[in-house]
């Protein structure tokens, strides 16, 4: 599986609004492993497939190196809590910055195999899943944080 070139600041794609997945197929899947190789091969816990270069409403997640999240057409579907944490993304590396999330979600999905699922999640999942998605709907987690800086991520 080849790794993907993650788009950085200023590529348009990022600024896209992407398109749902009509049919889950091997080629869907296929992106779905390339775009988790990559996110693996560049170390982060999410890749968006527009971080990527491709406008369509997917992503992979794994926070614990445990269990793998392929994501598509995911929708938040409730919300709850809040919290400030700091983050930081692929396609901005070395740009990090405290950003207000919901402290938990449940998140609607479909699989790699086209079969509805539902993830609630709290903590690093649930900021995950906040930011993957907030990437299909062309908004950049540079546009809402506060104290952005350059460096590496202050808990390291």
């Amino acid at each position: 599986m080849p790794v993907m070139e993650i788009k950085k600041m200023g590529d348009p794609v990022l600024k896209q609004i992407c398109a749902p997945v009509e049919h889950v197929d091997k080629k869907i899947r296929r992106l779905l492993d390339d775009m988790a190789e990559t996110m693996y091969a560049k170390e982060g816990v999410g890749l968006a497939a527009p971080q990527v270069g491709v406008p369509l409403r997917m992503a992979v997640i794994n926070v614990d190196k445990k269990k793998l999240y392929d994501l598509i057409n995911p929708v938040i579907v409730e919300r709850e809590g809040s919290m400030v944490d700091q983050e930081g993304c692929l396609s901005f590396p070395g740009l990090f910055g405290d950003v207000e999330r919901a402290e938990k979600v449940r998140v609607e999905y479909l699989n790699r195999y086209g079969k509805k699922k539902f993830v609630e999640a709290e903590g690093l999942l649930a900021r995950a899943l906040q930011h993957e998605i907030d990437h299909l709907d062309g908004k950049l987690f540079i546009e809402i944080a506060q104290n952005l800086s350059e460096g590496r991520r202050a808990r390291e």
